[in-house]
């Protein structure tokens, strides 16, 4: 197939390197290569040339399977981009890769803003993939198709649609050839919007033309223009419009034939001058006829006799004014609302097909991808679902739907009632309880502000008060000591022995440090404090000691709870999880968890040898990992989210040593579920 490749840049300012090339590969194929590059001039020129020699050795030299071959080149670019994000050599690319085969075969990606727009018999069609909010800086996607005669393919590393609708940038294309891209540019320019750009076009014999820049040199800044590409060179004037070079020249050289022209041009300018007389005085005569009638008219808005046909007319002007701008108007919404009935439809089956390949990526178990693609895909419907016009709205619902069932079966999320355990407000109505403390699998010491429950099996004990002074803060089993041990306001300690509340004391000369969390582990008691830090206490005869400090490198800003086993695992806002040992921070990470997973959880258990279980109130749900090991590398397992109206704001949660069943809490009751295996 006969193709014309033109490739240029439009720059506005100089804070990025644009770079665009096209090449000719040994399958005679045509290779173009688009970069914006974010970073200083000498990294992003280095990128740039590592990125050509990629695309050389990877795309160029090599045999096989158009497709596969840019496969695998992406992949090395994509290797080189990540390593440059990391080290913070590099903020930022915008980049187009494309191949045009000798058959007319076109394969494209992008990464970052880069888009390629298809037109085709006289239409415009973005045929890349389209990211709201910040772009990826990776390349994705291929799109790939085979192009027809007449055929144009626009492609650039910033969204052309900022500056043209799809009709102006089709009937630009379409129509005006090779001088395309320079009205783009133009445009461009004009706009501030800097881009990396060119158009392939079918039907023509192949050749390559630069537009702006030429082919072996970087932009930086405004470029140079090619001679070969613009009938004159350009400048700015002193007074800061641009200008030809050529005209100075043009004025010396027309300078001095001016006299010998003269002579022959005065009866010319007669002429004018005469018909431009006639021009103005026909003008005048048609100013003086409009003053005419417009009196007459006043006039007859006045006399008695003719003032009704005067007041008729101006009704009736008064109609056609009316209704030639509510023709106007119906025109306008009715030409706007079919514009958005076709970008809602093209949305639309955008959407579908992202379904179809999240779907691809969980086969191939890319769950990361996948949960993207899915993100990606609820963010459209729910733009679809907002639109003002009302359109595709019953489809967006369905696709909604049809998402959120995705999402579940992805990420294992399992939706259910749980079995109510105990009803707390049959022993106290105006029960509001806030924690409890396992003791076996089904028997708990739950407690509200002052007053605390046993609870066996399905049978709740009458209340019983805990504290005169203060409130209940936190609790937790001591079963080393057969019994539990409660923080409360005021800075003190209780333990349950024998059912008897008895109050401990400490050899520490301050007293108890205020807490907010308390776990503990053998003979030991740990307090979160209120300052974010650790204190340890050892439990004695009858008594505790001294308090020592357990945090030494661990940042627990906005530390929400704890748990112990053997290290000790802090809950932070935000989801984020530290894990310290002997005092000093260790690697703790958890893979494959979907967004915002741990983000608004406020509870975190763990029994020795077993999984994490996070507890998340605003959306009612408890999340599984992994144990983690040694290395700190726990991975998401599960979701079970809590279904039922009965469900109130839930508290706290307990998981049996066997890991068996798992116990939630909310104010008035205890749920059980039954753990999946």
């Amino acid at each position: 197939m006969d193709l014309s490749v033109q490739t240029g840049v439009a720059q506005a300012d100089g804070a990025q390197v644009l770079l665009s090339r096209s090449y000719a590969s040994k399958s005679e194929e045509t290779v173009l290569l688009l970069l914006q590059v974010y970073a200083e001039e000498r990294q992003a020129r280095a990128f740039a040339e590592e990125c050509e020699n990629v695309i050389r050795h990877a795309l160029l030299d090599t045999e096989g399977d158009a497709w596969n071959r840019l496969d695998g080149t992406l992949k090395e670019l994509n290797g080189l981009v990540k390593g440059l994000l990391l080290a913070r050599t590099m903020d930022e690319v915008h980049a187009i890769v494309a191949v045009v085969e000798k058959d007319g075969g076109l394969h494209v990606s992008h990464a970052g803003r880069g888009e390629a727009y298809l037109v085709r018999r006289g239409a415009a069609t973005q045929i890349t993939e389209y990211t709201r909010g910040k772009p990826l800086s990776a390349f994705v996607h291929i799109s790939s198709g085979a192009l027809e005669a007449q055929d144009s393919v626009a492609l650039a590393t910033q969204r052309l649609l900022r500056a043209f609708t799809p009709a102006q940038l089709a009937q630009l294309t379409f129509q005006r050839g090779e001088e395309a891209l320079r009205d783009i540019i133009t445009r461009l320019e004009a706009e501030e919007e800097p881009a990396a750009l060119a158009i392939v076009a079918s039907g023509s014999p192949v050749k390559t033309a630069e537009v702006i820049a030429p082919r072996q040199e970087y932009s930086r800044g405004r470029p140079l223009p090619s001679r070969r590409s613009r009938p004159a060179a350009w400048r700015f004037g002193q007074a800061g419009r641009r200008i030809p070079l050529a005209v100075p020249t043009l004025l010396r050289k027309a300078g001095s034939s001016l006299k010998r022209a003269g002579a022959r041009a005065a009866p010319v300018v007669a002429r004018w001058a005469k018909t431009g007389i006639g021009k103005l005085s026909r003008t005048s005569t048609h100013v003086q006829t409009l003053r005419e009638k417009a009196s007459v008219f006043m006039a007859d808005l006045k006399h008695p006799q003719r003032k009704r046909r005067a007041h008729v007319l101006l009704l009736a002007g008064a109609l056609a004014a009316f209704l030639v701008i509510f023709l106007v108007v119906k025109l306008s919404i009715t030409s706007q609302r079919s514009k958005t009935r076709a970008e809602l439809s093209t949305l639309v089956d955008r959407i579908n097909e992202e379904i179809k390949t999240a779907d691809n990526r969980r086969i191939a178990g890319d769950t990361d991808a996948a949960n993207d693609i899915l993100q990606r895909a609820d963010a459209w419907a729910k733009q679809v679902m907002d639109n003002e016009s009302g359109l595709f709205r019953v489809q967006a619902l369905d696709l909604l739907d049809r998402i959120r069932s995705k999402k579940e079966e992805l990420n294992n999320i399992t939706r259910l009632s749980p079995r109510v355990l105990v009803n707390l407000a049959a022993k106290n109505s105006d029960v509001s309880a806030q924690g409890m403390v396992g003791i076996a699998d089904g028997e708990f010491v739950v407690f509200d502000r002052e007053q605390w429950y046993h609870v066996l099996l399905n049978g709740v004990d009458d209340p019983r008060p805990l504290t005169e002074d203060g409130f209940i803060i936190d609790g937790a089993a001591f079963p080393r000591y057969k019994g539990q041990a409660f923080l409360t306001t005021g800075n003190a300690v209780l333990e349950l022995q024998g059912s008897q509340p008895v109050s401990m004391k400490t050899e520490d000369l301050s007293g108890w440090v205020t807490g907010k969390d308390m776990e503990t582990y053998l003979r030991y008691l740990y307090i979160l404090g209120v300052d974010n830090n650790i204190m340890k206490y050892e439990r004695l005869n009858n008594r505790y000691g001294a308090a020592v400090q357990y945090n030494v490198s661990g940042d627990l800003t906005g530390a929400l709870d704890m748990t112990i086993d053997s290290s000790i695992y802090v809950l932070r806002e935000g989801g984020a999880i530290v894990k310290m040992l002997r005092g000093e921070a260790k690697p703790f990470t958890i893979s494959h968890a979907p967004d915002g997973t741990f983000k608004t959880a406020t509870k975190i258990v763990k029994m020795p040898e077993s999984n994490f279980y996070f507890l998340d109130p605003e959306k009612r749900r408890i999340s599984v990992t992994s144990d983690g090991g040694a290395n700190g590398d726990s991975t998401y397992l599960r979701q079970y989210v809590l279904e039922g109206d009965q469900v109130g704001k839930l508290q706290d949660l307990y998981v049996d040593p066997d890991e068996a069943h798992l116990y939630v809490l909310d104010e008035k009751r205890i749920y059980v579920i039954d753990l999946l295996k």
